[in-house]
């Protein structure tokens, strides 16, 4: 396992942007297949974007792509999930994890660390 701090999350209006960081504390995140969740208040956590150990694939659900992009940067550690168009419903707690695995999933199951979340509000 992997610790892993999650930054960035904050209040913004409707249509702005915001970009999340996810840092691997104290070991190297490169080994691993990284993905960002989020649970909204009494909704179950769901997929939102997850990216291969060497960041050439990457995989979005179908209501974030356009809108967020999910990269990496394995020499400082840390996997971004850059938002756009931030829309209300977008309001959630973030999640960044981390999958042992050179292939992909979408199932948080599958992700055997995670971070502490960090509040994203969307305000209309």
């Amino acid at each position: 396992q992997v610790p892993l701090v999650e930054s960035g999350g904050g209040l913004v209006q409707a249509g702005g942007s915001l970009r999340l960081s996810c840092a691997g504390s104290g070991r190297t995140v490169s080994s691993y297949f990284m993905g960002w969740f989020r649970q909204a208040p009494g909704k179950e956590r769901e997929f939102v974007a997850a990216i291969s150990r060497s960041g050439g694939i990457t995989d979005y659900a179908d209501s974030m792509k356009g809108r967020f992009t999910i990269s990496r940067d394995n020499a400082k550690n840390t996997v971004y999930l850059e938002m756009n168009s931030l829309k209300p419903e977008d309001t959630a707690v973030y999640y960044c994890a981390a999958r042992y695995s050179s292939s992909g999933s979408r199932r948080d199951t599958d992700f055997g660390s995670w971070g502490q979340g960090t509040q994203v509000t969307v305000s209309s």
